[in-house]
C-alpha cells in the first residue's frame, strides 16, 4: 500500500483559520451505498437513533507551547510533549540543534530549564528531555500558548484557549484537541440527549503520534508513537449495554475509534476498563470489531488519520467525499467542517 494514494490537492483557503461558532458547522453525510448529502452538524439528532450512543474523548489541551530565550539571547521555543518527572518533560525544541544537551534555557517568571543529555528522537524532530527549575504546570496558565496546528498560519489568542477546547474537556493532557468534538454545543448535547442517544466519555491524550506525517512510501513502514488512554468503568458498561439493545457506537473522531479498537482488539472484542497506551495504525483492511459510526473532520492528505477514515469508509468513496466537500466550500483540517460516515458496505 502506498501513501500517495491518500494524496489529494487542497486549496490554502479551504484550511479553516477560524472556528465557526459551536454547533453551526456544516455536515458532510456519507452513507454506505447512496450519494452524499449535505447537511448540519445540528442533524445529528435525526441521523442517529435512540439507544445510539455517541463515545468522545474528554481530554483537555494544554497550553503547552513556551517562548524562551537561550544564552546569549537567542529565542527558543519548547512544544511539551510528555511528562517524564516531576519538574522532567519530553519537548519539541526550536530550533533543535541549539537546543544542546547542557544548555540553559530562561524563561519570564523566573522559570528555566537545563537540556538533559538523552539522545534526540530518530528522524530528528528536534525532541529533547528538559528540567525545569520548578514543575512547570503552574506557569502554563500565564507562559503557556495553545499549540495551535501549523496549518493555523496566525499566533494563538487568549479566545483560542476555549475554542481549541471540547464542551467534554475535563482531563489535561493532550497537545492538539480531538477535534471533531469541537463542534458540539451545550444546545446540541441537550438535543441529543433528548432524543434518546447517550454520551459517554473516554480520555486519549492526543500527542505529536496522531499528527506526525507518513514519510515512508510505504504505509506499513510508518510506525506511530504511543498515546496514553483511559476508558472509565461506565463507558465500558455503556458500550456494551448499547450493544445488548441493538444500538450503535458512534465514535466522534479518529482518537476514540483508535481508543476503542486497540482495547477490543486486546480483548476479543470486548471494552474493558483500564488505562493503557496504544500504537495502533488503523490502514485499509482493517477489522473493527466496536465502531459503528463515525464523525470526524476533513484530514490532511498523506495522514495516519487519512488512513483510518479510508480503512473505515472506503479509500475510494472517502477521496471521492473530499473532492465533493472542496468543491462545495468545506472548510477542512482543525477548525473545519464535519463527516458523519458508514462503514464502507463491502468492509
Amino acid at each position: 500500500m502506498l501513501i500517495r494514494d491518500f494524496d489529494f490537492e487542497l486549496p490554502a483557503e479551504a484550511i479553516a483559520q477560524e472556528p465557526a461558532p459551536r454547533g453551526t458547522s456544516r455536515l458532510l453525510v456519507l452513507p454506505p451505498a447512496d450519494a452524499v448529502r449535505h447537511q448540519r452538524i445540528g442533524d445529528l439528532p435525526a441521523l442517529l437513533a435512540p439507544g445510539d450512543l455517541l463515545v468522545v474523548n474528554d481530554t483537555r489541551v494544554l497550553p503547552a507551547r513556551l517562548f524562551g530565550k537561550r544564552p546569549g539571547g537567542g529565542a527558543v521555543e519548547l512544544l511539551l510533549v510528555e511528562r517524564q518527572g516531576e519538574r522532567s518533560w519530553d519537548c519539541l525544541a526550536k530550533p533543535g540543534k541549539r537546543a544542546r544537551p547542557g544548555t540553559r534555557l530562561t524563561f519570564d517568571a523566573g522559570l528555566t530549564a537545563t537540556v538533559l543529555p538523552t539522545p534526540p528522537a530518530p528522524g530528528g524532530d528536534g525532541r529533547r528531555r528538559v528540567e525545569f527549575s520548578a514543575p512547570v504546570e503552574p506557569f502554563l496558565a500565564t507562559l503557556g500558548h495553545v499549540p495551535l496546528p501549523p496549518y493555523i498560519r496566525r499566533p494563538d489568542r487568549a479566545a483560542d484557549r476555549e475554542t481549541y477546547q471540547t464542551l467534554f474537556a475535563t482531563e489535561p493532557g493532550a497537545i492538539a484537541a480531538p477535534t471533531a468534538g469541537l463542534h458540539f454545543s451545550s444546545a446540541l448535547v441537550a438535543a441529543l440527549t433528548a432524543a434518546g442517544i447517550e454520551i459517554a466519555p473516554l480520555t486519549l491524550h492526543v500527542g505529536i503520534g496522531t499528527f506526525k506525517p507518513v514519510t515512508a512510501e510505504l504505509v506499513h513502514e510508518h510506525v506511530m508513537e504511543a498515546e496514553r488512554y483511559v476508558i472509565p468503568p461506565a463507558t465500558a458498561a455503556a458500550i456494551a449495554a448499547t450493544r445488548e439493545r441493538g444500538g450503535r457506537v458512534v465514535a466522534v473522531g479518529t482518537t476514540v475509534v483508535r481508543t476503542l479498537e486497540s482495547v477490543a482488539a486486546a480483548n476479543d472484542g470486548e471494552i474493558v476498563p483500564g488505562s493503557g497506551r496504544t500504537r495502533l495504525f488503523i490502514t485499509p483492511g482493517f477489522r473493527f470489531r466496536v465502531v459503528d459510526l463515525l464523525l470526524t473532520n476533513f484530514h490532511l492528505p498523506r495522514s495516519t488519520l487519512l488512513l483510518l477514515v479510508s480503512a473505515f469508509a472506503g479509500r475510494e468513496r472517502v477521496l471521492a467525499a473530499y473532492r465533493e466537500a472542496i468543491a462545495t466550500g468545506y472548510r477542512f483540517y482543525s477548525y473545519g467542517d464535519a463527516m458523519l460516515a458508514w462503514p464502507a458496505a463491502s468492509r
